[in-house]
């Protein structure tokens, strides 16, 4: 009679193989999952830029003892605070007032602009960003990777 099975070293070259493939794949979905957490908060910066540079083009006067009743809103501020949070303020003749305090994701910092805050004037007036523009970098701590975001003296986010 004979019998039928593996052999210690098939089974051993068999688990080999799967645990190569599984180190590959998972430094693999590391390296996306780093990506795609940069590119996340990229587009969380953007995405607050235009709401500033939409409220002031628009004239949006928050509600708040700074812009309430005749006081004229100057426009927003895009403000970064520390590396690692920045606010959006609307500027109104009576003072500031603080429309959104976002706390970027950890390991996740932000450069200051130049100039810092960068104001978004109402109604189309552009910005205080002189000619050639400015940028913010949003960088990645534990991979050195990063993005910059451009922002032009009329305004244009890129």
């Amino acid at each position: 009679m004979k019998a039928s099975g593996y052999t210690l070293i098939e089974i051993l070259v068999v688990l080999t193989v799967i645990g190569i493939l599984f180190g590959a794949g998972f430094v693999g979905y590391r390296d996306f999952s780093r990506r795609q957490a940069l590119a996340g908060a990229v587009k969380m910066v953007q995405g607050d830029l235009r709401v500033a540079q939409q409220s002031a083009l628009s004239g949006i006067k928050p509600t708040g003892a700074p812009c309430a009743g005749a006081q004229t809103l100057s426009g927003y501020y895009f403000r970064v605070v520390s590396t690692s949070r920045y606010q959006i303020q609307a500027f109104c003749s009576g003072g500031s007032i603080t429309t959104n305090d976002v706390n970027l994701p950890p390991n996740i910092t932000i450069s200051n602009p130049s100039p810092n805050p960068i104001l978004f004037k109402i109604l189309g007036m552009g910005t205080d960003i002189a000619p050639g523009g400015t940028s913010i970098r949003v960088t990645q701590g534990s991979t050195g990777n990063y993005i910059d975001i451009t922002i032009g003296s009329g305004g244009d986010i890129k």
